[in-house]
């Protein structure tokens, strides 16, 4: 059997009708190379249905088209089309005829071609594709991820999930390695083959082999088992992820073997409430974050490269877990957790059978759900990372009696799947007792009066609305009994129950149900403080979930800070783009609230300076659940000395002292209005600003902002000097304003004009920014607090030259060389070292 890449030589166009076709007024394709977001390059407007939910982008209905040539020998062949994700709704055509249909956009799916192709022939393949006010977040739509051919003989190991790897028995002698493998006969005839694996360690020995033969009849399907013996194994963990690879052979079918590799990792998960979750015997705090799919800047287009740099830096930002948040994850991205020791909570729907959008996923649901947990599950159980399913996000139903049965038939849908992981369910008290809302509200507000409850529950824009309206309503309505018993089945169910914003909830737990194990599955960013003392105090409560991790495209403005005379509505207006609810903006630069958030979780020691912008001194304003201030880590401001400046300093110390060009000028406990924090108001005053951490009166850490001075200089720095020519690859070029030593100017923004010539081409470039029209796929695009990213696409092999350039600056020049394609076709050509040195350079 052959997989291929099949990315190459398509085209897209608007969806329009065959009449259109017929009287010429459609539009002609475009031609692209897989994987392509078709929403990403459109122009958003206020107007545009999808509204908030979907940063004003208009929705879409698209076609995708390609050619296949079929040699006459591939007659007596089986071939197949692995599509890894179609948003949404895909309609699959063969030479004009209808072969086959997948309604969710993030399942991925195998389409058989036999039956169907004319054989020395050109064939035509046509992928259709739409969204329209489907979903609460930014979609994109397209053929947004990979595409690959399989061709093989008639017998053959399964395309999808054909070899499951598990490791039942682990001790430090010895490793059970139990594989496996699925023989498809699609032939007419019986035959017999053998299959042979080998396991390689993760320095490429051959540390077990085994031969079995397996005989199977005419379109059946057979399963050959295989224990495999491991001496020594390295276990795969957060802090060393080793990995194994399988080498599977399936010999005697055609002259050359079927060959498979299939990468594993060795580890064990316990889970009881007194240690939590062990990991190899070792408790495990989850340091997580959520995240949803899009790349950003690139919108929802799944590469390889991008799905890397994203797991590395949010590892360097002091997460070891995400949660895919609301739909199963990418392979680049499961394979970048694997590799670099994140674990996973993967998730299954964002809705059941209730819609939370027009023209959602729930119309699909009852027919379809189980295919698409099969598909996930498949996705996932080689990959070591991967320790949680979760069967929903917000789900109505989890507070019905009867609905809730669906959580039920997933939950054991999933068990039956893959009893090795723990299921969960982010669930929502305020959602789940949404048909009873008004009561709680009523008592709520009654409670007011005279218990000390909320004064309020009233806001307008929605469920998110409600829940970040004020401090103490979620909790209130958390740990209300109205919440406990609509919650008592969906709870009961799982393995781990997983609480969105129901950190008030952890006590109560311990205390009604003490053999309980907990998971914060969804928490508000603002508490981080609370919440991860609530974490590591409570040995039940096995981790903690921010939203969100990483910026996105979407649910636009809800962790915007609202200043007086701004609208105060939930969602930002047009143009607001991203959530802005995140530790690292859309291009990956971290904010200030990861820093603190690293300060909290014991990771970091250094004080960070954090200077809220001048410009907005004095002004009234309102933060938000998933709110932080604007705070930026400069001292380089368009405003005269003397001008009052707020600044806040994240320590684990007791005490910050503060130096401004020599001399003392401030000292302030830590945690006196927060933890982990202290603040100070002092007149600016250009040159070097020191903070200085001290605990028990002894120095135990400093940081030093300066500055920026002279004129401004282009710093541009690459990823990587060099890739090989594979679809995944991309270049990443950080550039930012910077004076000759150093020092970040982030306050003289300026439109950046980005050339690239040779063997690569601009797939996108833009900022951080939140609130902007500006446009990711054209050449030219403003800074933002001084920087903007740029990312380049390999096109074939040569050298890419990068010329970045901006009014008052001198040009700057990169080049990174485009390679042929490593030899080793199961091994990645990014490792975790040289990815993450190049990140670091």
């Amino acid at each position: 059997m052959t997989r291929s890449s099949f990315n190459s030589n398509w085209s897209y166009r608007p969806k329009t009708s065959i009449f259109a076709d017929v009287q010429g007024q459609s539009s002609a394709g475009i031609p692209v190379r897989l994987p392509h977001d078709a929403i990403i390059g459109l122009e958003r407007r206020a107007d545009a249905p999808s509204g908030a939910a979907g940063a004003y982008f208009p929705a879409g209905a698209f076609e995708y088209v390609t050619s296949l040539d079929v040699p006459l020998e591939w007659s007596d062949k089986h071939v197949a089309l692995e599509f890894e994700g179609v948003y949404r709704d895909a309609m699959i055509y063969v030479n004009g005829a209808f072969i086959a249909q997948r309604p969710n956009g993030y399942a991925a799916f195998v389409v058989s071609l036999d039956g169907f192709l004319e054989y020395g022939a050109q064939n035509t393949i046509r992928v259709d594709a739409r969204t329209h006010d489907d979903s609460r977040w930014y979609t994109g739509a397209g053929i947004y991820r990979e595409v690959h051919l399989w061709v093989s003989d008639r017998v053959h190991i399964l395309e999808q999930n054909g070899v499951r790897i598990t490791t039942p028995d682990i001790d430090d002698q010895c490793a059970v390695v139990a594989i496996a493998t699925r023989v498809r006969n699609a032939g007419i005839l019986t035959r017999t083959a053998t299959v042979s694996t080998e396991i390689l360690d993760p320095d490429g020995n051959v540390v077990g082999v085994q031969n079995s033969p397996i005989t199977t009849l005419p379109q059946t399907e057979g399963v050959v088992r295989q224990r495999i013996y491991v001496p020594g194994p390295q276990r795969w963990s957060v802090d060393r992820p080793a990995l194994y690879t399988a080498r599977t052979r399936l010999n005697g079918i055609a002259d050359e073997p079927e060959i498979r590799h299939t990468t594993f990792g060795i580890r064990t998960l316990q889970l009881d409430p007194h240690h939590g979750l062990r990991i190899n015997g070792e408790t495990v705090k989850l340091r997580g974050a959520c995240i949803h799919h899009d790349n950003g800047i690139m919108g929802a287009a799944t590469f390889a490269d991008a799905e890397e740099r994203r797991i590395i830096l949010l590892k360097a930002a002091g997460f070891n877990a995400i949660r895919s948040s609301h739909n199963p994850m990418s392979v680049a991205m499961l394979d970048a957790c694997d590799r670099h020791g994140v674990l996973v909570m993967d998730e299954t729907f964002d809705m059941w059978t209730d819609s939370k959008s027009p023209f959602d996923y729930a119309l699909s649901f009852p027919e379809w759900w189980e295919r698409d947990v099969e598909a996930m599950v498949a996705t996932d159980f080689n990959h070591p990372s991967v320790i949680i399913y979760s069967i929903g996000n917000e789900i109505p139903e989890t507070g019905n009696a009867i609905a809730s049965q669906w959580g039920r038939k997933l939950a054991e849908k999933v068990r039956e799947l893959d009893g090795t992981r723990f299921v969960t369910n982010g669930i929502n008290g305020f959602v789940s007792a949404m048909s009873e809302i008004s009561t709680v509200i009523e008592a709520a507000t009654a409670q007011s009066t005279t218990e000390g409850g909320p004064e309020s529950a009233e806001a307008d824009g929605g469920i998110n609305a409600l829940m970040g309206s004020t401090e103490d309503f979620m909790d209130w309505v958390a740990t209300s009994p109205l919440v406990t018993a609509a919650t008592a089945e969906s709870f009961a169910m799982l393995d781990i129950v997983g609480l969105n914003y129901g950190d008030a909830r952890y006590e109560l737990e311990r205390q009604e149900h003490p053999e309980r194990i907990v998971v914060g599955t969804e928490t508000f960013p603002s508490r981080i403080d609370r919440n991860w003392k609530l974490v590591t105090d409570h040995p039940q409560v096995i981790g903690d979930f921010t939203w969100s991790g990483w910026d996105y495209l979407g649910e636009v403005g809800v962790g915007r800070v609202k200043y007086e005379g701004e609208s105060d509505a939930f969602d930002g207006q047009f143009p607001w783009l991203t959530s802005w609810s995140a530790d690292l903006d859309i291009t990956g630069h971290r904010r200030p609230m990861s820093y603190y958030r690293q300060t909290v979780f014991g990771l970091r020691s250094t004080p960070y300076i954090a200077v809220r912008r001048p410009s907005n001194y004095g002004r009234a304003f309102t933060l938000g659940q998933w709110s932080w201030t604007d705070a930026v880590s400069s001292w380089s401001w368009n405003v005269a000395d003397g001008s009052p400046v707020i600044l806040e300093v994240y320590s684990n110390a007791d005490e910050i002292e503060l130096e401004l060009n020599g001399r003392v000028i401030a000292r302030e406990l830590v945690g006196s209005r927060r933890a982990f924090v202290a603040d100070f108001e002092l007149p600016f005053e250009a040159g070097a600003l020191t903070a200085i951490a001290l605990r028990e009166g002894k120095e135990v850490g400093r940081t030093m902002l300066r500055t920026a001075s002279g004129e401004a200089l282009l710093d541009v720095r690459l990823d990587k000097s060099s890739t090989d020519l594979r679809d995944g690859a991309l270049f990443f070029v950080e550039i930012e304003l910077r004076d000759a030593d150093g020092n970040l100017i982030n306050d003289a923004d300026r439109p950046v004009t980005v050339c690239v010539t040779g063997a690569g081409s601009l797939a996108a470039f833009g900022s951080g920014r939140p609130c902007t029209s500006e446009r990711f796929d054209q050449d030219t695009h403003g800074t933002y607090d001084g920087r903007v990213l740029a990312v380049i696409r390999p096109d074939r092999v040569g050298l890419v030259e990068v010329t970045v350039s901006a009014e008052g600056v001198a040009d700057v020049v990169v080049r990174a060389e485009v390679h042929e394609r490593s030899s080793a076709p199961f091994l990645d050509s990014i490792t975790p070292s040289n990815f993450t040195e190049s990140i670091q350079a």
